[in-house]
């Protein structure tokens, strides 16, 4: 009998308890989660210091560090569940976006697994999977709301009309506001990841840079990082030419203040045009205390529901690919064992 075969009748649980792996970048993910909302485990082992020297991912290094770590990861987090194997119902294993070769050791390893249990497979995008982390700190949590999507690949503001339409009011028109802050913090010596650590050299500065405003006398959702970033750069590069001294501190105070007060300001017009009462975060720059502390502050004046993921579940990981999972687990959205890792995906 196929692998097909053997899950294609599968009876749907409204309390399956489902693995998930993520691998989509530095982090290998494994993580159980039951009934789509409730996580009993979640290990997340990071190759980022190998990264470091290099001021961003090597694919290479990411791609090795994932096949060390995949079995371990997994392993631990079924001993953290307190379950066993044969307890799944199913394997969740993001398939894209993001690097091909980390990708394809997760999808490898998901499928040979759920092969061997006879269990279904559940393709999960990783875009979709950060919009759905909410749901893991708000059980409570139901469609209609807006949700805010800023990580190191993807912003955007979008409304999620229900648990499987999702409309995308608006996008960055070339950077992602996570990739900026990234090439920004290079420019300005700081380490990789560069978003902590621009964040917490703000705190010492001013926001007293003038920076070019984000497509000026443009209506819509959309954002652009490419001018912002090159102002900064510009502006760094330009004064260490003449030798004048400058505060990397306001520069990085700015810059944030320029890169997230828009992200504010869309999601609270979405807010406002659609009616919507809940606002949601999602995406590794949904840990930058000044978005949280801004989107608290706003939210609370206008008495709208403002849903964070803890930040753990903001930054890469796989209990988020749990929750996404346990809606496509729902629907019957199962894989054969064809399924290939994609560098990107789209979100609808």
């Amino acid at each position: 009998m196929s692998y097909l075969d053997k899950i294609k009748n599968t009876a749907i649980k409204e309390d399956a308890v489902i693995l998930a792996i993520e691998s989509s970048c530095d982090e290998t993910a494994a993580s159980v989660v039951k009934g789509g909302r409730e996580v009993l485990s979640s290990v997340i082992i990071s190759s980022m210091t190998e990264h470091i020297p290099f001021g961003g991912v090597v694919p290479e290094i990411a791609s090795r560090a994932h096949t060390q770590a995949i079995s371990i990861a997994v392993e631990r987090a079924i001993s953290d569940a307190k379950i066993t194997l044969n307890d799944l119902d199913a394997i969740a294993v993001t398939y894209g976006a993001g690097l091909l070769g980390a990708l394809l050791v997760g999808v490898a390893y998901a499928k040979s697994l759920a092969f061997s249990l006879g269990i279904p497979l559940v393709p999960v995008s990783h875009i979709r999977g950060h919009l759905s982390a909410s749901y893991l700190c708000d059980k409570d949590l139901k469609p209609p709301f807006i949700s805010i999507l800023a990580s190191g690949g993807h912003t955007a503001i979008i409304a999620v009309e229900d648990y499987y339409k999702y409309n995308i009011l608006g996008q960055t028109l070339d950077d992602a506001v996570g990739e900026a802050l990234d090439k920004v913090a290079r420019v300005l010596g700081l380490k990789y990841p560069g978003g902590p650590h621009i964040e917490k050299l703000a705190k010492e500065g001013q926001n007293n840079v003038k920076l070019p405003p984000m497509l000026k006398g443009k209506k819509g959702y959309d954002f652009s990082y490419s001018g912002l970033k090159t102002a900064v750069i510009n502006y760094v590069h330009t004064n260490e030419m003449a030798g004048r001294e400058y505060s990397k501190a306001d520069v990085a105070h700015s810059f944030q203040c320029s890169a997230i007060d828009v992200l504010v300001k869309n999601g609270v017009k979405a807010i406002e045009e659609y009616g919507y009462k809940t606002l949601t975060v999602g995406g590794g720059v949904g840990a930058n205390g000044y978005l949280r502390d801004s989107l608290k502050k706003v939210c609370d004046k206008m008495g709208v529901k403002l849903v964070l993921p803890e930040k753990v579940y903001c930054t890469d990981n796989a209990a988020m690919i749990g929750a996404e999972g346990y809606l496509q687990y729902l629907k019957g959205n199962f894989a054969d064992l064809e399924l290939n890792a994609k560098a990107s995906v789209k979100l609808d």
